[in-house]
């Protein structure tokens, strides 16, 4: 039978955005009735968000009430409650309350959780805790995902226009659908050690691809860079052999027993005050030797190093100046001499 679904609709005309999600008013709810049964749902929040939600409750109760959205804040059990009322007309509205709560708990800041209540926006909050057993491991793929400063974070929430906060155990996210399944995607990757900046690049080349009308119709691959997995070959520690032991028919020799040692150093046969004794002049003969081991240590500071003999050593320039400053002296001398001895004869 030929299928008549397909066909065209009178009332379809091209200035109908059929993927328009329309805002749900009370006009909508044709019967105007309450509901049949009241929904609920309740969340558990840790200890250290108790005096940010008290600080915010007021806020929160003011937004739910705008969507007739009853709230409860239970400080004893540590738990958030929201539940319909008789004025409710959504009938989508208690999830998106339960989106809110289920935010607030994973500290995510009123200001950006109240955005959940918007019909455009959704949210998901991934598990990393199970992926990683080894602690060291899971706290440094968890800091991959944040990045230098955030930058890892912020570039994928340019690229996926999704609010994401790393927390814990857990990665919350807002943001289109669109941009929550990329986001994911990223998230677990990175969890399994495939770095972030693998599906940046993969989406910033989408990013320019849908840019362009002519590539709607076609396949992207070719586009998208291929990563393959390298495998760096690591040198493989040696393998000590074993010598061979002689192969003998006799079993060792058995080790002698603790009761046995002590009978043969005839501790067996001290009493326990004896026995605590001996421990206690043990201990004091090892403090005494490590007494003596700390004073030598100390001692070294005050002994004095061994100084070089001085010896008065001129170098051969000195030599020569010196014996050069005695002879022009001496000449000196023997022509003040001289003159002396032509003024005697001359007299």
């Amino acid at each position: 039978m030929v299928s008549t679904h397909n066909k065209d609709k009178p009332w379809d005309t091209p200035d109908i955005d059929k993927w328009k999600t329309e805002e749900f008013k009370p006009e909508d709810n044709a019967s105007g009735l309450p509901f049949a049964e009241e929904s609920s749902f309740m969340t558990l929040f840790p200890k250290y968000r108790e005096s940010y939600l008290k600080s915010v409750w007021s806020d929160v109760t003011k937004a739910l009430d705008s969507h007739h959205i009853a709230c409860i804040l239970d400080l004893v059990e540590g738990s958030m409650t929201v539940k319909t009322t008789r004025k409710t007309y959504d009938p989508a509205i208690i999830l998106k309350a339960r989106d809110l709560i289920k935010l607030l708990a994973r500290s995510v800041p009123f200001p950006q959780a109240v955005k959940i209540l918007q019909d455009d926006m959704a949210c998901d909050v991934i598990k990393i805790g199970n992926f990683v057993t080894n602690k060291e491991r899971f706290v440094k793929r968890r800091q991959r995902l944040v990045g230098p400063n955030g930058n890892t974070l912020k570039a994928l929430e340019l690229l996926t226009k999704c609010y994401i906060l790393v927390q814990g155990n857990t990665v919350s996210a807002m943001g289109p659908f669109k941009g929550l399944k990329e986001v994911r995607r990223v998230v677990e990757d990175c969890m399994k050690n495939i770095h972030p900046i693998y599906h940046i690049k993969e989406l910033m080349i989408k990013r320019e691809l849908a840019k362009k009308p002519e590539l709607a119709n076609e396949d992207w691959s070719r586009f998208l860079p291929m990563f393959k997995k390298r495998n760096v070959a690591r040198k493989k520690p040696k393998k000590i052999k074993a010598e061979k032991k002689v192969y003998t028919p006799f079993p060792p020799a058995q080790l002698p027993r603790k009761v046995d040692l002590e009978i043969e150093s005839g501790e067996y046969f001290l009493s326990k005050k004896e026995k605590e004794m001996k421990k206690v002049e043990e201990r004091k003969e090892k403090q005494a030797e490590k007494q003596i081991e700390k004073e030598k240590e100390r001692a070294k500071d005050y002994i004095a190093p061994k100084e070089k003999a001085y010896t008065a050593t001129l170098t051969k320039s000195k030599k020569s100046k010196k014996r050069s400053s005695d002879d022009s002296d001496n000449d000196e001398e023997a022509k003040d001499e001289n003159k002396s001895s032509k003024k005697h004869k001359k007299d």
